[in-house]
């Protein structure tokens, strides 16, 4: 399960000026900057130094964004939902669980699109995995963690902490999360200590978002609900909520 690194890489510095501005917590910034400093390395051992400079050095500003939003097609709309099935609007998020971008969107817009959009019927969103192992050791783990929640009705609950606490993820985390959630933790660990449990869902996730596009964490698509894939357009990054609501809207309006 491989992705191409190069992509990812410039996918996610992009996101990371913007990210380490707009959050305030020194471990979460911390944080950033270390996986900066991942993705770095990671470029040298396949191309050699950054612009000449210092091996292991961290970029002090972010290249150019990639284009935000483009026409796609996503064929396979399924996955873990929430929303009525008939909401005019299908927002499908490609995440990853360990990212901190995942957690900014999380944590700064999704609850915001949930109280004004899912909730009032108007949004149908799906969860679909994209771990990008490569520099989250953690991601895959976490995504099974999730899905053996979703075999108690835990999902999206299961999801939640994980992301919130995806600075410190540890192989004990899942197990203390299942029991928070007041979980049978004894069948979670049973479920999560089986390696090939869901690997077939979620390399389909994986394939899925590289067809459309994907490169790096957190992506979407949104576009109209329809029973024959989604026709939609494809934004990137952990954006603010306006940035969702005005394209929100816009297709609602259209």
């Amino acid at each position: 399960m491989k992705q191409t690194i190069a992509l990812v890489i410039g996918l996610t510095v992009a996101f990371a000026g913007r990210a380490a501005a707009q959050q305030s917590l020194q471990q979460q910034n911390e944080q950033i900057l270390q996986e900066l400093k991942a993705i770095r390395q990671l470029l040298e051992k396949l191309a050699g130094p950054l612009n000449g400079a210092p091996a292991g050095a961290v970029p002090t500003t972010a290249p150019a964004p990639m284009p935000v939003s483009d026409n796609v097609k996503l064929a396979n709309v399924t996955g873990y939902i929430l929303g009525k099935a008939d909401a005019p609007l299908t927002m499908v998020e490609f995440t990853d669980l360990q990212c901190p971008f995942c957690r900014q969107f999380h944590t700064q817009a999704f609850e915001q699109i949930k109280k004004e959009y899912i909730d009032t019927g108007k949004l149908r969103y799906i969860s679909r995995d994209f771990p990008l192992e490569s520099i989250h050791p953690f991601a895959i783990p976490a995504a099974r963690a999730a899905r053996c929640a979703g075999d108690q009705g835990k999902f999206w609950d299961m999801r939640h902490v994980i992301l919130i606490n995806n600075a410190t993820l540890n192989h004990d985390a899942f197990a203390t999360f299942a029991g928070d959630l007041k979980m049978n933790v004894n069948a979670f660990k049973t479920c999560t200590a089986d390696a090939e449990k869901f690997q077939a869902e979620i390399q389909k996730d994986l394939t899925d978002g590289s067809s459309v596009g994907i490169q790096g964490t957190p992506s979407f698509v949104i576009g109209k609900t329809s029973a024959n894939g989604l026709d939609g357009v494809r934004l990137v990054g952990a954006q603010p909520f306006s940035a969702f609501d005005a394209k929100l809207k816009d297709l609602l309006a259209k």
